[in-house]
């Protein structure tokens, strides 16, 4: 497995190593924007599906006007989130504003949405990448399911060999759709204002499926309301760059707002060009093509810019999904640090990304395309609901910021904040209401298990801090007479409870003990030497600098030196501590390391390791506000 991890990821990175994975502005904009600049893709597409089997042609007079309330949404946003990536320099957008300024409940409710947003970021987008592809080569249509497949794991991939080399492998495609959709919507408007470019024709059969049957007799309010909740799948992604303002490099909230700016000009420019093309050109949507390939092909025809716009209509599509590989793990290592995850997404992997985030991301992406076929328009109604929701809580939270600390400027950012705030509430409204029979449903459902999930696991883990929490040393069992002389060696991660009961253990079967603790992380190491020392246990603590996140090359190093020295028919003990709850399913918030280790260190002839059981209930649940330092 070390083999094949090193053949897909390459050479591991130094911890030090980390400012050079940040992203640059160049490289930045593709990675975090291309959620955003893709939903031009099938924003106006979600827009036409609504109106045009209702209004049919007549539906073409409302769009502009509903691309117009969408633009000037996203403009309200991208000065929101610039005040964000000002005033919160270390990332998290909403959740952050949420946290600091409405309290825990508003900070789940926009972590569960941020989660479900960025989920569904992965599964639409490739499910829509696999419809581009599919629309060019109608006979790949059987296998749309296992090119998504195939195309999410690829992009983790990518993702698990660091920010530096993700970036350059998707930026330029993303440039090159950027590029492509500019000399598409160039060259449309030069032949429409010239007048050689004619609307689409379509054949009777075609039209039969689409337009209405009957005059349309319903409230045409509802029916606005509803293609805005479905274009507004084109803000998705917007609040990318808030999420992850510390993968820029310094200055990084600089560069962060930066890259916010250049990317609300893109979408303006590619979502409101392609718009008036679709709408000069009356496109609406037939099974087996999509709304930009049908205008590509009417301004170029069959040709190599057609297939180019295909192409990198698919790989931005494809590549749309990074966003979301950049975004939620940073999201989860800031709920893990808050204990409201399990704290193995606070871990960087080989290549010094959140791969446990990443990994997350893949297993749910793929059970997603699967269950809903890869169809993007099947997921499109769960799509806007959560990344609304965190548009709201955001703007309220940034409103109640203005406030409060009252700093310059301060009564038109809260105007400005609250207005959003209001359109936005307004917008998930409409949106849930609009989509919720098609699936939004589920929403109502899931957000509030991811809720009282994070709950769980923050109470979990507090109850285990205040069980194991060691407040003096004692009392500590003196070593029996005539102590045997194995060496043993106690892996220690932090004093609490736990310890004393491993270091006593150790203390009974052996005379020759070491106390080692592989430092990661090397403030926390300084303040275990000195609780060490102030508690003043009679044991050797040995700490050894481990540049790298993975301790289980250092760990087996240490034990091979140790293990080599050994006379004839000595052994070496490797002492952990595993946590044993009344729960099974609490199983997966500790021990998976100490499982790993042990795992390993069977491979060695003479070493023997020991699990020392620290049990702990959990019949209450408290509330604790503290760290909790548990980690398994």
């Amino acid at each position: 497995m070390s083999k094949v991890k090193n053949v897909l990821l390459g050479k591991s990175l130094r911890t030090d190593e980390i400012k050079h994975e940040r992203l640059s502005q160049l490289w930045g904009l593709p990675i975090l924007a291309s959620d955003a600049v893709s939903s031009v893709a099938y924003a106006v597409e979600e827009i036409l599906l609504v109106l045009v089997p209702l209004l049919g042609f007549a539906a073409f007079g409302y769009v502009p006007g509903v691309v117009a309330a969408i633009i000037l949404l996203l403009l309200i946003l991208c000065f929101s989130y610039s005040q964000i990536i000002a005033h919160y320099p270390s990332g998290g957008g909403a959740y952050i504003v949420s946290k600091e300024n409405l309290g825990e409940m508003p900070a789940l409710i926009s972590a569960a949405a941020l989660i479900v947003d960025y989920i569904l970021t992965v599964a639409v987008s490739i499910s829509a990448s696999t419809m581009a592809i599919v629309a060019a080569i109608p006979s790949l249509a059987r296998y749309a399911v296992l090119i998504s497949v195939a195309c999410i794991v690829l992009v983790t991939i990518v993702n698990l060999r660091g920010i530096r080399e993700s970036s350059k492998i998707f930026g330029i495609p993303t440039y090159a759709f950027i590029f492509s959709m500019g000399i598409m919507i160039a060259i449309g408007l030069f032949r429409l204002f010239s007048g050689t470019l004619a609307p689409i024709t379509y054949s009777a059969d075609q039209l039969a499926s689409v337009l209405p049957t009957e005059a349309f007799q319903g409230l045409l309010v509802v029916v606005v309301l509803r293609a805005f909740s479905s274009g507004c799948s084109a803000l998705t992604g917007v609040e990318a760059v808030s999420n992850a303002v510390p993968s820029f490099r310094d200055p990084s909230q600089y560069n962060a707002r930066h890259v916010l700016y250049l990317l609300a000009g893109i979408i303006v420019l590619i979502f409101g060009g392609t718009t008036v093309l679709a709408v000069s050109l009356q496109v609406v949507h037939i099974s087996g093509t999509t709304v930009v390939a049908q205008i590509a092909q009417a301004i170029f025809g069959r040709n190599f810019f057609y297939y180019l716009i295909q192409i990198t209509t698919s790989l931005i599509l494809l590549l749309a999904a990074n966003t979301a590989y950049n975004g939620l793990p940073l999201l989860l290592y800031l709920l893990a640090h808050d204990r409201y995850v399990p704290k193995q997404f606070s871990q960087r992997g080989a290549k010094l990304s959140f791969s446990n985030g990443i990994v997350f991301i893949m297993i749910i992406a793929i059970f997603l395309v699967i269950v809903f076929d890869s169809n993007p328009h099947n997921l499109i109604p769960l799509y806007s609901v959560g990344v609304f929701i965190s548009f709201t809580l955001s703007q309220y939270g940034m409103f109640r910021k203005w406030l409060r600390e009252k700093d310059k400027g301060w009564k038109y950012k809260s105007l400005i904040n609250i207005f959003g705030a209001i359109v936005t509430g307004v917008g998930s409204i409409v949106i849930f209401y609009s989509k919720f029979l098609e699936g939004a449903w589920m929403l109502a459902i899931a957000m509030p298990i991811i809720i009282l999930v994070m709950i769980y696991i923050r109470n979990h883990y507090a109850e285990v801090q205040k069980q194991v929490e060691l407040k003096e040393f004692a009392p500590y069992y003196p070593r029996p007479s005539g102590g045997k002389g194995t060496p043993c060696i106690v892996l220690l991660q932090s004093i609490n409870k736990a310890t004393l009961k491993a270091l006593n253990y150790a203390n009974t079967i052996s005379d020759d003990i070491t106390v080692l603790h592989i430092c990661r992380y090397p403030e926390h190491a300084k303040q275990l030497r000195a609780q060490w020392t102030e508690l003043q246990i009679p044991l050797k603590l040995e700490i050894i600098e481990n540049p790298y996140r993975d301790i289980t090359h250092t760990l087996k190093s240490y034990v091979y030196k140790k293990a080599k020295d050994l006379g004839h028919g000595e052994n070496l003990t490797v002492i952990m501590i595993k946590y044993v709850a009344n729960h099974w399913y609490d199983a997966v918030l500790h021990n998976q390391t100490t499982a790993f280790l042990e795992q390993n260190l069977s491979h060695f002839k003479n070493v023997t390791t020991i699990l020392v059981p620290y049990h702990y209930s959990l019949n209450t649940i408290v509330e604790d506000k503290n760290n909790v330092d548990i980690e398994g």
